[in-house]
C-alpha cells in the first residue's frame, strides 16, 4: 500500500479517533504521571491476586428485626436501648423495623422485646444499605489517609437478603499484620477553638465523642451532623467558650475540627449554643455544612470524620486470607504468558483462514489497540485481577470475531464488492456485531453492579471492551479493511 494511502486512512475520523485514544492510553498507562521505570506495567493498578498481600472479610454484629407493639416508636426504642445496653436505629417511615447494632440471638430479642411491650416479626442478620454505606467509606477513608493504594472495599449481601452481612478489605501489597491494624485503628481526631487572631487553642478530642447521628436537614434546609459529647467533654467545651469570650461574639471565634492534623470541618458557634453555654454545659450539638447537594454531601463527609475511623456498628473476623507477593509476581507472569499466547493463537488461526497478511496484521492491531485503550482506561476505573485479566482474554476472543464477521460479509464469495456493496454488507455485519454486543452488555451488566467482589471486575471490563469495540474499533477496521480489499 502506498504512503498516500496510509495517510488517507489515517486522516479518516474514525481511524484518527482510535489512534489518537492509543496514545491517551499509553500516556496515561506510563506518562502520567512517569513511570516507565516499572516497565510494562507502567502506571496499572493490580489488585490483591498480582501483587500479593491480604484481605479480611469481616461481619456486621447488628441485625435488624422487624416488630409489632401498641407502644410509640420512640418510647420503645429508648426501653429496648436500656435493656440490650445497644444503639438502636428505626428503618424508614412506617416500616416496623429497628436496626439494632449488636450481636442478638433472635430468642433473646424475643424475650426482651416481650419484656418491652413489643413482639418480634422478622429477624435478619446485617445493617441497612445505608449503615453499610458509612461502614465502607469510613474504611476506604482510612485506608486512604494512611496513603494504603490498590484497596478494595465490597459489601457482601447474602442471596435472597437485602441487608448487607459482610464487607471485604482487599489490600494489595500489605502483610496480614500491617492491614489487621488498618482496619482496627482509630484516627486522633481533634476539636479547637480559635482564640485571638489566627491562634487556636485545643478543646477536646475525639474520646469525648460519645455517639454521631446521621445527617438531617433542619427546617429551614441546611445540612448538619448531630454528635453527643460525655459530660466531661460537655464541661470542657463550655470552660473554653466562656475563656475565649465565643459566648459573646461567635462569629469571632470559629471551631475548628482536625483528623490526624488535618482540617474537616471550620465554622462559627451557633448563637443558640452560645446562649446555652452561658448557663450551662451543652452535650447535643450539630455542626451545619449548608444547603442543597453539596450540603448534603459535606455533612456525609462530616459524619466519617466525627467517628474517627470508629465503625457505626461492630464487627468481627469471619475469615482472612493472604497471597505472598512472589506468587504474585508469579500470577501476573503467567497471566502475561497466557495473553501473548491467546493473541498468538488468534493470529495462526486468521492466517489459516485467509492466507493473507494484509488482512491478518491490520486484523490484529486494531485487536491490540482495543486492548491498549481498554487497559487506559482500566488504570483509572479497575484494578487488574485475574477476574479482570479474564475480561481481556475475552475481549481479544470476542474482538477477533467481530472482526472476522466484519471480513467474512465484506468478502461474501471471495469477491471484493464496489464500494455502494461494501457499504451494504459491512452495514450488515455491523447490525450483527451491534446486537451481539447489547447481548453481553445485558448480561453483564448485574454482575458489574452486584456486590461480587471476584466477578465485579470481569464484567466491568468486558462491558468496557464492548463499548470500545462498538464505538471505537469497529468502525476504524471497516474502513481499513476497505482501503485494503480495494487493492
Amino acid at each position: 500500500m502506498s504512503a498516500a494511502s496510509i495517510v488517507r486512512i489515517v486522516r479518516d475520523w474514525r481511524v484518527a479517533l482510535l489512534l489518537l485514544l492509543v496514545a491517551v492510553s499509553l500516556a496515561g498507562i506510563y506518562l502520567v504521571p512517569p513511570n516507565l521505570q516499572n516497565g510494562l506495567e507502567g502506571n496499572l493498578q493490580f489488585g490483591l491476586d498480582l501483587q500479593g498481600g491480604s484481605w479480611l472479610q469481616l461481619e456486621f454484629q447488628s441485625e435488624i428485626v422487624g416488630y409489632s407493639t401498641d407502644r410509640p416508636v420512640e418510647d420503645l426504642i429508648a426501653d429496648l436501648e436500656g435493656r440490650l445496653n445497644a444503639e438502636i436505629w428505626q428503618v424508614g417511615e412506617g416500616q416496623n423495623l429497628l436496626e439494632i447494632r449488636q450481636s442478638h440471638s433472635q430468642a433473646e430479642l424475643e424475650s426482651v422485646f416481650a419484656e418491652a411491650g413489643a413482639s418480634v416479626t422478622s429477624y435478619r442478620k446485617g445493617v441497612t444499605p445505608s449503615t453499610a454505606d458509612i461502614v465502607k467509606r469510613i474504611l476506604e477513608d482510612k485506608v486512604n489517609r494512611l496513603g494504603t493504594q490498590d484497596a478494595k472495599v465490597n459489601l457482601l449481601t447474602p442471596t435472597g437478603s437485602d441487608y448487607p452481612q459482610y464487607v471485604r478489605v482487599e489490600l494489595a501489597g500489605v502483610d496480614m499484620a500491617t492491614a489487621q491494624e488498618i482496619v482496627g485503628k482509630q484516627g486522633k481526631f481533634e476539636i479547637r477553638i480559635q482564640a485571638t487572631g489566627n491562634e487556636t487553642v485545643h478543646v477536646l478530642f475525639g474520646d469525648a465523642i460519645t455517639s454521631v447521628s446521621p445527617p438531617e436537614r433542619d427546617p429551614y434546609g441546611r445540612w448538619g451532623v448531630g454528635f453527643t459529647l460525655s459530660d466531661q467533654g460537655a464541661e470542657a467545651f463550655r470552660d473554653a467558650a466562656l475563656e475565649y469570650g465565643a459566648v459573646d461574639d461567635p462569629d469571632a471565634h470559629r471551631l475548628i475540627m482536625l483528623l490526624d492534623g488535618n482540617e474537616v470541618f471550620s465554622g462559627p458557634l451557633d448563637y443558640d449554643l452560645a446562649n446555652t453555654l452561658r448557663t450551662q454545659p451543652a452535650r447535643i450539638m450539630k455542626a451545619s455544612t449548608g444547603t442543597g447537594e453539596q450540603g448534603l454531601e459535606d455533612a456525609r463527609e462530616l459524619e466519617i470524620h466525627l467517628r474517627a475511623g470508629a465503625l457505626p456498628v461492630g464487627v468481627t473476623v469471619a475469615g482472612s486470607g493472604s497471597v505472598p507477593a512472589a506468587l504474585g509476581e508469579h500470577f501476573k507472569t503467567m497471566c502475561m504468558v497466557a495473553g501473548i499466547l491467546a493473541l498468538v493463537a488468534v493470529g495462526v488461526v486468521i492466517y489459516y483462514r485467509y492466507r493473507e497478511p494484509a488482512i491478518v496484521f491490520p486484523m490484529l492491531g486494531v485487536n491490540v489497540a482495543e486492548i491498549v485503550i481498554l487497559l487506559g482506561i482500566a488504570r483509572y476505573l479497575q484494578q487488574l485481577d485475574l477476574a479482570a485479566i479474564a475480561g481481556l482474554i475475552a475481549v481479544l476472543g470476542t474482538g477477533i470475531d467481530q472482526l472476522v464477521i466484519i471480513t467474512d460479509e465484506v468478502l461474501h464469495e471471495g469477491r471484493v464488492p464496489s464500494p455502494n456493496l461494501y457499504l451494504k454488507r459491512y452495514g450488515r455485519a455491523f447490525g450483527i456485531i451491534a446486537v451481539a454486543a447489547s447481548t453481553m452488555f445485558i448480561a453483564m451488566l448485574p454482575l458489574a453492579l452486584m456486590d461480587l467482589s471476584t466477578l465485579r471486575g470481569f464484567a466491568i471490563i468486558t462491558i468496557l471492551g464492548v463499548l470500545i469495540g462498538v464505538l471505537v474499533t469497529r468502525p476504524a477496521y471497516g474502513k481499513v479493511i476497505m482501503a485494503i480489499l480495494s487493492k
